[in-house]
C-alpha cells in the first residue's frame, strides 16, 4: 500500500525527549494519533448531523451541565 509522507514540525525540547526513546517508532505514534483524532471527528459529525438541536440549545444545556458539575464540586 503506497501512503503519502507528511512533515511536521515539533519543538527542539520535545525532539530531544523523543530521542531518549529511540525504540520508539514516532510514526507510528503519530499515525496512530491522527486516525484517532480522524476518527472522533468522524463520530461527531455523524452525531451532529443527526441532531435537531441548535447552537443556542447546546449552549444552554452545556451551562445548566456545568452550573450542576459546580454545585456537586463545591459542596
Amino acid at each position: 500500500m503506497c501512503m503519502p509522507n507528511m512533515t511536521l514540525s515539533i519543538p527542539a525540547g520535545l525532539h530531544e525527549k523523543m530521542k531518549k526513546y529511540s525504540e520508539v517508532k514516532w510514526s507510528e505514534v503519530a499515525r496512530k494519533a491522527i486516525k484517532k483524532k480522524v476518527d472522533d471527528l468522524e463520530m461527531l459529525e455523524k452525531l451532529t448531523s443527526q441532531s435537531k438541536l441548535t447552537e443556542a440549545d447546546v449552549a444552554e444545556i452545556s451551562g445548566k451541565i456545568n452550573k450542576e458539575i459546580s454545585k456537586k464540586l463545591l459542596s
